[in-house]
């Protein structure tokens, strides 16, 4: 193995939990986060050798991974519709209280438009600086301000999350 590849061979196993985390809450669906971070990876190899050489490979990558996910929601890529409903699965332990508190956050995302969605995300979830998520969204610094400020107060207002909090479930 070359330099090259061992050098990305390290990058995904230092940073692919973290990246598969930012595809979730994106996606809201975890097979689908897989396949973006993949899809992210797949497009970044072929110019691994520039990325790496920049400050940051990890931003560049992200940049790929929220590109590839808001053209996958431009062209309708996802058919599938989220349950009112979640299907009794056999599962050991008791779960519930985290199922409804991931449900709860996973509904309350998806109300966000996609771009509040990618700011709260790498913003919040992610903890990037604003002038991170300003290079990765290719967007100004105030946009990314003023996006993440539309994104709480549309959360603030969503029943779901109100219901969370009385129950003290978060």
């Amino acid at each position: 193995m070359d330099a090259e590849s061992e050098g990305f061979v390290q990058f995904v196993e230092a940073r692919e939990r973290a990246l598969q985390r930012t595809a979730w809450l994106l996606t809201g669906d975890w097979a689908l986060a897989e396949d973006l971070v993949q899809t992210a990876l797949v497009r970044s190899w072929p110019h691994w050798e520039r990325i790496r050489r920049r400050d940051d490979p990890e931003v560049y990558v992200r940049k790929v991974m929220v590109n590839t996910w808001l053209t996958w929601n431009r062209r309708g890529w996802r058919r599938e519709r989220a349950m009112a409903e979640l299907p009794e699965y056999p599962v050991p332990g008791d779960v519930a209280a985290d199922v409804v508190v991931r449900m709860a956050i996973r509904g309350a995302l998806g109300s966000l438009t996609d771009r509040q969605r990618a700011v709260l995300v790498l913003r919040v979830f992610d903890d990037l600086p604003e002038t991170q998520v300003a290079q990765v969204l290719d967007c100004a610094v105030g946009t990314v301000k003023s996006t993440m400020s539309k994104a709480l107060a549309k959360l603030r207002e969503d029943p779901r999350l109100a219901e969370l909090m009385k129950t003290d479930a978060l």
